[in-house]
Order: C-alpha cells, then structure tokens, then sequence
C-alpha cells in the first residue's frame, strides 16, 4: 500500500467533511443538535454561509494542491525526493 504524506491526508479528510455537511445541509438536516426555535434567522443564515464557504475552501485546496494520490504522481514524488525538491 502506498503510503501518502500528511498534507494530502488532512486535505482529503476535511474535503470528506465538507461534503458531508454540505450534503446534509442540502437535505435539511444540521450536523449541529441546534432547532430551528434556538437560533433565529440571521444565525442559520450564518452558519449556511461559513458551512458552504468552508466547502468550497477544502475543495479548492484538494482540487488544487498536488496531492500525488495516482501511480504517476507517485513516480513524480519519488524522484522529486531524489533531487531533493520536495518539503
């Protein structure tokens, strides 16, 4: 099994994340145990838009980001390793 670095693994965790609350979001649900009676609209409108501007902000760093999750990107790590041009 290949083995990936830490920045490609948080990047795809929080991107999982993401998704999965814009998901739920989108379906009505809150990932949060807050009722409609507790928050009042401004608050739910809040968090709806740092909800979605955190989805879009891990799916621009994952999308972005060389993550070298393929066989090829891989062989590119590895001789990027060789001359010493990595991190």
């Amino acid at each position: 099994m290949k083995k990936f670095d830490k920045g490609t693994v948080v990047r795809t965790v929080l991107l999982l994340i993401a998704l999965i609350n814009q998901t739920m979001l989108m379906f009505g649900k809150s990932p949060l145990d807050i009722t409609e009676g507790q928050v009042n609209q401004l608050a739910d409108a809040l968090y709806t838009a740092g909800s979605l501007l955190f989805a879009i902000g891990t799916t621009a760093a994952a999308w972005f980001k060389n993550n070298y999750v393929t066989e090829k990107g891989h062989k590119q790590r590895a001789i990027l390793k060789q001359h010493n041009l990595t991190k």
